[in-house]
C-alpha cells in the first residue's frame, strides 16, 4: 500500500487485541480475540499490499513452523520489526519535512535576491505567462499546436530549408539500443525512452533540412547480450516510404553510433554508468570530429560541419551533452524523461530507506547534480508535460518559474538580464509513427480467425499465446502493459479486477509485463511484483481471466493494441505516477480508449485526446469503476474511440520533429570560429617532430566572435514567435523572416564583415603546432597549498621523461588555478624556462597561452601568447561583470561570528575577465563548495565554482570551463590525440580535481602529493568512488614521489619502457 500506511493499521489492530488475551503462554500479540484474527488480517492486508519480500520469507518460515510457540514467537519477532521500520519511516517523515522547508526558505531568500536587480515591474500581458509553451485550457492547447505546426508555415520551414543540410547528435546512454526487435522491458534500463530516441532519431532524419543524425549510446559487446550491441554503426531505415529523405547523400540518413567506454565485455545498470562518463565524452568528440571533416568534405565545401546542436536523454547523457557542446561550442538540448529529485522525493515518502541508502542504491546525488548541470548548460529542456515542469524541475536548484519568467519577459523588452540565464522550458509531446496502423472495425462476436481486411491470413502468434489463457476469449479485453515494477501499479489493478465480480463478468484481464523465462532469474524488486500478482489471482481464483504471456517480441505489441481493440476492450496504465504515458498514445491509435493515472503526463495526453477516464492510482474502487464504466457503456466506449482516432496526429513524429526544429532555430548558432585553412588537422610534413609551440609566434590564432547586440536577433524574432498568442497570420511572416535569416545565418562558412568577426592577432601563419606532431604530451596539475608541491612535481615529472629517449617527441603542458603573471614567477623561481613547455592552462581552465618569445603580441610583459579563441568556447552564459557585482555583494555579507570582518575580500590582480578571484581569510568559516553552487544556481547565475590552494583562493569561472574541458578543447584545435595525454595529479587538489581522473587519458597519481588539500572534498555532492572509475587500466598510482617510480608508472601504462 502507498506510503506504508499498513505497518501503523496493523500495530493498532494487534495493540487492540492485547486487553483480552488470557493465556499467558500464548503470544501476547499474535492471541486472536473473537472473530478478529491479526495474524489473518496481515496474510491479507500486509502480505498482498506491500512489496516486502524479507517480511514475506518470515511469514512463510513461520506459516510453516508446526510448534504453536514457536510459530508465535516468530510471528511477534516480525510484528517487532514492523514497528521498528514505522518508526523509522515516523523519523525519515520528519527529516524530509525539514529538508523541504529549508529549500523552501533557501529558494525564497535566492528568489528575492534575484529579483531586487530586476526591479522593472511586468506588464499585465507579461504576467500572464507560464513557464511552458502550451496553455491549460484544451482548446487553447490544440489552436497553439496547430498555430505552430500550421500547414503553411511549415510548408514555408521545408522550403527554406530543403537546401540546408544539418547535422544533429543525440545521446541516451544506458539500456540496449537497436533500430529493429529492440527488447524493450529486458531490463529496467531499456524501456520506453530506448524506443523514443531509436524513432526521434529515424524521424529527424527524414525532415527537410536534416542531413544525418547520429544517436551516440555505448558499445556492449558481452557474452550475455546480442552481438548486434556491439556493432559500431547501424543505419536506421525510415519505415514511412510516403516521406522519404529529400536528398540522398553518401553519409545521409540517421545512425545509431555506438562508443567503446566503461568495462569491456560487460553490460552494466546506469548506476555503475557514471565514474565512465568522460570516458564516452572523449570518444564521442573524436567520433564527432571525424564526422565533421567527413560532412565537410562532402556538403561543407571543405570546412567542418559542426552539429546544429546536442541533445542528451536522461541524466547520464545530458552530463556528456553538456561537456560535448561545451568542447566543440555548440547548442544543447535536454530531455529528462525522469527525474532525480523526483525519484529520491518519492522514496523518501516511502519512509523505506534513508537518504544514504537510496544514494548507495541509486546513485542519485551524482544524477542531480548532473541535472542540475544540464539547467545550467541547456539551451532548450525538452519536456512531454506541463506537470514535469512545475512539479518536477521546479524541485531543482537551477530552475525557478517566476525567475524564469522574468528573465523572459526582460529578454522581450531587450533588457539586461544582469548576468542571469534560465534554460526554456518547452513542451513537446513525445511523437509516433502512425503509417502502419489501420484501426479495427471487427470485433470477436463474428469469426476470430483472419486479422485485418483480409479474411484469409492467420491470426497473429502472439494472439493464441494470450488467447490460450481465456475460458472465454470473446469477452472485451482490459490491457495493461508495462514491467513487473512496483511503480507501475499493477497489483491494484489485479485487485480491483478481482474484486469486482461485475467487471470479471463482463472482460478479460491481459498483463504484459516484458519477457522472462525463470522468475528466480528476474531481479528481485520484479519478481516480487509478479509473485503477488500470481497469489492475487490464485486467492480471487481468476484462473481463466487474467492472461499473463512469458514472452513477446517487440514487433508484436501493435498487434496486442490491434487484439484489445478488435474485443472493444480498454487500455489502462495504473501508475503512482506516469512521467508521460507513450503507451496511451499507441493504444488511442489503435482505437482503444484509456483509463489512466491522474499523475503526471496522462493529464496533457487526456486534455488533447479526451478518450478516456483518469483516475486516482491509490484509490482501487476508482479503477475497477473507471474501467466498468466503459466496458459496460458501448456508447461512451465508441465515443472516446472516436475522440482518440480524430486528434491522434497532433502526436505524430512529423509534427515533433517540426516544433522541435523550430525550438532549435531558437538557439543562438554557434560553433568553432577558427577558420583558417591551414588550422586543419592534418600536419604538415615540414614540422620538425621535436618543435614546440614556443615557435608559435608564427602562427595565428584568428578570429573572435564579436559578442554585439545583433548575434542574438534572428533567435529572439523566431522565438518570440513561437511564444506569442498574437493573430498566426501576422506570425507567419514573422516566422518566415525568421526562418530565413537564421537558414542563411548558419551558412558554412559565412562571415559578417564588422559584425561577426574581429581580428585579435595576427602573428603570421608560416607553421602548424608541434602539438599535433607529440608522440606523448604529459599534463602536471598538482594541486597544493602553495606552489612548492607544483615546482617540485614540474621538475620531477621533466625530469624523469627527459631521461627516456622519446624526449624528442614529447611535450608538457602546465595546468593550475594560478595566474599567467603567478605560473611564470614560479618557472623563473625553479630555473625553467617557459619555452620548455607548450601549453599553459592557467586560472582553473579559464585561460590559455602558448609560449612566445616576445610579448610583443602576446601578454603585455611576459612571453605569453593568449589563445583568445578558447574564450569564444567558454563565454556560453558568461555572467561578466554583472556576475561579478553580485559576487561583490556576497563577498562583503560574508562575516564571522563576531562580524571583524568579511571571510572572502576580491582579489583584482589574480582576475581575469573570464575568472573571478577571492581570496578566502578565514578557510575555516568558508560555505562548502555545494552551498555556494547551490546559491548561486537559485539565483539563476551560471558559473562554475572552484576552491583552489587548500581553500586560500575561490575561483568563479564560466560553467563549461574547467581545466579537462580545455584538454578536450585542445585536442578540437589541434588534433592532439588525447589516448597519448598523461596528466599528474596528487592524491588530492581543486575542488574540480575529479575531472582530470577520468576520459580517454592516462592518469597518473602521485602518492604523497597534495595529501593537506582534501578537506573541502568532504562537503561535495557525492562520493569521488562515484564519478572516478579507479579501477580502470588508464590510471595508476606511483609508490613514491621519485623518478624511479614515476617511471615504473609510466611504464604500467605502456608510455614508457621499463
Amino acid at each position: 500500500m502507498a506510503g506504508n500506511d499498513w505497518l501503523n493499521s496493523y500495530l493498532e489492530a494487534i495493540i487492540d487485541a492485547g486487553p483480552n488475551l488470557g493465556d499467558a503462554k500464548s503470544s501476547l500479540l499474535l492471541r486472536e480475540r473473537g472473530h478478529f484474527s491479526p495474524t489473518r488480517y496481515f496474510v491479507e492486508e500486509v502480505i498482498t499490499g506491500f512489496d516486502e519480500t524479507d517480511l514475506h520469507r518470515s511469514w512463510a518460515r513461520a506459516s510453516a513452523t508446526r510448534s504453536p510457540q514457536e510459530r508465535n514467537t516468530r510471528l511477534e519477532n516480525m510484528c517487532w520489526r514492523i514497528w521498528n521500520l514505522a518508526r523509522k519511516k515516523k523519523q525519515l517523515e520528519g527529516e524530509e519535512a525539514q529538508r523541504v522547508a529549508k529549500r523552501h526558505i533557501d529558494h525564497e531568500r535566492g528568489r528575492r535576491e534575484a529579483t531586487a536587480d530586476m526591479s522593472e515591474d511586468l506588464s499585465e500581458g507579461e504576467k500572464g505567462d507560464t513557464v511552458s509553451d502550451l496553455p491549460a485550457q484544451a482548446d487553447n492547447f490544440k489552436g497553439q499546436m496547430r498555430r505552430i505546426n500550421s500547414i503553411d508555415v511549415m510548408e514555408n520551414w521545408a522550403s527554406q530549408h530543403k537546401e540546408k543540410k544539418l547535422y544533429i547528435v543525440l545521446i541516451s546512454l544506458h539500456g540496449l539500443i537497436r533500430g529493429e526487435n529492440m527488447e524493450l522491458g529486458r531490463d529496467s534500463d531499456t524501456g520506453g525512452q530506448v524506443k523514443y530516441v531509436v524513432e526521434l532519431a529515424r524521424a529527424l532524419g527524414t525532415m527537410p533540412g536534416v542531413y544525418r543524425v547520429d544517436l551516440l549510446t555505448r558499445q556492449v559487446s558481452a557474452p550475455d547480450v546480442d552481438w548486434s550491441y556491439g556493432e559500431p554503426a547501424e543505419m536506421l531505415h525510415p519505415v514511412n516510404s510516403e516521406n522519404p529523405v529529400q536528398e540522398i547523400g553518401e553519409s545521409s540518413g540517421a545512425y545509431i553510433i555506438r562508443i567503446p567506454f566503461g568495462p569491456k565485455d560487460k553490460y552494466i545498470s546506469k548506476e555503475l554508468l557514471w565514474p565512465h562518463i568522460p570516458e564516452f565524452v572523449d570518444g564521442a568528440l573524436v567520433h564527432i570530429i571525424q564526422m565533421s571533416k567527413v560532412l565537410g568534405e562532402q556538403i561543407g565545401n571543405g570546412q567542418p560541419v559542426w552539429p546544429i546542436a546536442i541533445h542528451g536523454h536522461y541524466a547520464d547523457a545530458g552530463d556528456s551533452a553538456a561537456l560535448l557542446s561545451g568542447a566543440i561550442n555548440v547548442p544543447m538540448l535536454f530531455t529528462g524523461h525522469s527525474l532525480g529529485r523526483d525519484k529520491l522525493e518519492q522514496l523518501l515518502k516511502q519512509g523505506r530507506q534513508s537518504n544514504e541508502e537510496i544514494n548507495a542504491t541509486y546513485k542519485i546525488t551524482r544524477r542531480i547534480e548532473a541535472e542540475e548541470l544540464t539547467l545550467d548548460a541547456s539551451e532548450v529542456v525538452i519536456t512531454s508535460t506541463r506537470q514535469e515542469i512545475e512539479q518536477q524541475w521546479s524541485l531543482y536548484n537551477g530552475f525557478d518559474p517566476v525567475i524564469e519568467r522574468k528573465l523572459r519577459a526582460r529578454i522581450r523588452r531587450n533588457v539586461s538580464c544582469l548576468g542571469r540565464f534560465m534554460p526554456r522550458m518547452v513542451i513537446i509531446p513525445p511523437g509516433m509513427e502512425f503509417h502502419h496502423i489501420i484501426p479495427q472495425d471487427g470485433d470477436m462476436d463474428g469469426e476470430i480467425e483472419g486479422s485485418g481486411a483480409d479474411p484469409s491470413s492467420p491470426d497473429p502468434p502472439i494472439w493464441a499465446e494470450i488467447m490460450r489463457f481465456f475460458t472465454n476469449p470473446r469477452k472485451p479485453m482490459i490491457l495493461a502493459l508495462a514491467r513487473a515494477d512496483p511503480k507501475k501499479n499493477i497489483t491494484t489493478l489485479v485487485k480491483a479486477f478481482g474484486e469486482c465480480r461485475s467487471l470479471r463478468e463482463l472482460a478479460n484481464l491481459t498483463l504484459i509485463m516484458g519477457n522472462r523465462d525463470d522468475i528466480d532469474e528476474m531481479s528481485s524488486t520484479n519478481a516480487s511484483v509478479l509473485i503477488s500478482i500470481l497469489k492475487l489471482i490464485d486467492k480471487y481464483d481468476m484462473y481463466g481471466q487474467v492472461a499473463y504471456p512469458k514472452h513477446h517480441k517487440q514487433s508484436e505489441v501493435p498487434e496486442i493494441y490491434h487484439l484489445a481493440a478488435k474485443t472493444k476492450g480498454v487500455f489502462i496504465n495504473p501508475a503512482f505516477i506516469e512521467p508521460f504515458g507513450l503507451t496511451l498514445i499507441e493504444a488511442a491509435a489503435h482505437g482503444l480508449p484509456i483509463v489512466a493515472t491522474k499523475n503526471g503526463g496522462p493529464v496533457d495526453i487526456h486534455r488533447v485526446l479526451d478518450n478516456g477516464l483518469l483516475v486516482d492510482p491509490h484509490d482501487q474502487q476508482s479503477v475497477a469503476n473507471a474501467l466498468l464504466k466503459l466496458v459496460a457503456d458501448k456508447h461512451l466506449w465508441g465515443r472516446c474511440r472516436q475522440n482518440g482516432l480524430k486528434n491522434i496526429h497532433l502526436f505524430s513524429w512529423p509534427e515533433h520533429c517540426k516544433t522541435y526544429l523550430a525550438r532549435i532555430a531558437c538557439c543562438k548558432q554557434r560553433h568553432p570560429e577558427w577558420q583558417k585553412p591551414d588550422d586543419g588537422f592534418e600536419s604538415s610534413g615540414s614540422d620538425s617532430p621535436g618543435g614546440s609551440l614556443r615557435d608559435i609566434q608564427d602562427i595565428s590564432l584568428n578570429l573572435k566572435l564579436s559578442v554585439g547586440d545583433e548575434k542574438n536577433e534572428v533567435s529572439r524574432t523566431l522565438d518570440n514567435y513561437l511564444d506569442s498568442e498574437e493573430n498566426a497570420v501576422d506570425g507567419k511572416s514573422k516566422l518566415e523572416n525568421a526562418v530565413s535569416s537564421w537558414s542563411k545565418g548558419v551558412s558554412v562558412g559565412t562571415q559578417k564583415d564588422g559584425s561577426i568577426y574581429k581580428s585579435e592577432h595576427h602573428i603570421g601563419s608560416s607553421k602548424s603546432p608541434a602539438l599535433r606532431k607529440r608522440k606523448y604530451i604529459f599534463v602536471i596539475a598538482v594541486d597544493g597549498d602553495g606552489t612548492t608541491d607544483f615546482l617540485e612535481s614540474i621538475k620531477m615529472v621533466v625530469e624523469t621523461v627527459r631521461k627516456d629517449k622519446y624526449a624528442g617527441s614529447v611535450g608538457f603542458i602546465l595546468s593550475t588555478s594560478l595566474a599567467i603573471s603567478e605560473m611564470h614567477s614560479l618557472l623563473v623561481s625553479g630555473g625553467l624556462s617557459h619555452s620548455d613547455f607548450d601549453a599553459f592552462i592557467c586560472n582553473s581552465g579559464t585561460e590559455l597561452y602558448y609560449p612566445s618569445s616576445t610579448s610583443e603580441d602576446g601578454t603585455p610583459g611576459l612571453p605569453f601568447l593568449l589563445d583568445s579563441d578558447y574564450h569564444s568556447h567558454i563565454e556560453y552564459r558568461w555572467g561578466g561583470e554583472d556576475l561579478r557585482k553580485t559576487l561583490l555583494r556576497w563577498a562583503a555579507s560574508t562575516t564571522d561570528e563576531k562580524g571583524e570582518g568579511p571571510i572572502v575580500s576580491e582579489d583584482k590582480s589574480g582576475s581575469t575577465t573570464h575568472c573571478y578571484v577571492f581570496k578566502v581569510e578565514k578557510p575555516e568559516l568558508i560555505p562548502s563548495i555545494k552551498e555556494l553552487r547551490k546559491s548561486m544556481r537559485i539565483q539563476a547565475l551560471r558559473c562554475h565554482v572552484i576552491y583552489c590552494q587548500n581553500g586560500n583562493k575561490l575561483n568563479i569561472i564560466p560553467v563549461l570551463a574547467s581545466r579537462s574541458q580545455a584538454l578536450r578543447y585542445l585536442h578540437v584545435r589541434w588534433g592532439i590525440d588525447l589516448s597519448h595525454v598523461v596528466v599528474f595529479v596528487g592524491e588530492h587538489g581543486d575542488t574540480d580535481y575529479e575531472g582530470l581522473l577520468g576520459g580517454l587519458h592516462k592518469t597518473v597519481i602521485l602518492k604523497g602529493v597534495g595529501c593537506s588539500v582534501g578537506k573541502h572534498h568532504a562537503h561535495r555532492y557525492y562520493p569521488l568512488e562515484d564519478v572516478v572509475p579507479f579501477d580502470s587500466p588508464n590510471i595508476t598510482q606511483t609508490e613514491g614521489c621519485n623518478s624511479n617510480s614515476i617511471r615504473a608508472s609510466l611504464g604500467k601504462l605502456g608510455v614508457l619502457k621499463v
